[in-house]
């Protein structure tokens, strides 16, 4: 499969609302409430990424191919303390042609290069516990488990871990 990975343009808000959403319905299907998961919107999602971007406050890239943009990562200043950590990865989603083939570990690798060249030291991810092959994937890239939340979303309670790693020049040799 040939692709790229490239910094995130306004222009690709919708397509990566659509990742978004179709990703969120199939790996959260039996985690999350199916109602919640049929309540999203890609339509708002796109509104929302629109203006992420145009604030230039989060760091995006897109993965893309001969079908369009089938991925994303984004990620900047950890939104809430854990430990020393200073950098957060906020999502990654692929869509399913996209994954097992190496894209994922080459978004978080853009994403954590972006964040040291901004100043940042380390990267945490926040990963529901029972998406277990997310949490196999932050493994497999060397993530520790450094914390652990009780988040609620559609009404149901679920485990939330956080995975990092505490030097991202480590994590990028």
């Amino acid at each position: 499969m040939e692709f790229n990975i490239r910094k995130a343009a306004v222009e690709d808000a919708q397509s990566i609302a659509s990742v978004q959403v179709d990703t969120w319905r199939t790996t959260y299907a039996g985690i999350v409430p199916e109602a919640f998961l049929n309540s999203l919107n890609a339509g708002e999602r796109a509104e929302d990424w629109k203006e992420h971007l145009q604030a230039g406050d989060t760091l995006a890239f897109v993965a893309q191919g001969q079908s369009g943009i089938f991925g994303f990562i984004c990620g900047g200043r950890l939104r809430e303390a854990i430990g020393a950590y200073d950098g957060e990865l906020y999502a990654i989603y692929l869509r399913p042609e996209g994954q097992r083939r190496g894209v994922g570990r080459g978004l978080v690798r853009s994403l954590a290069e972006a964040l040291r060249i901004e100043g940042f030291k380390s990267m945490a991810v926040w990963v529901l516990e029972r998406n277990l092959s997310a949490v196999s994937f932050y493994l497999r890239l060397g993530g520790i488990q450094v914390a652990q939340k009780t988040i609620e979303i559609g009404g149901a309670e679920l485990s939330d871990l956080a995975l990092g790693w505490a030097n991202l020049e480590s994590f990028l040799k």
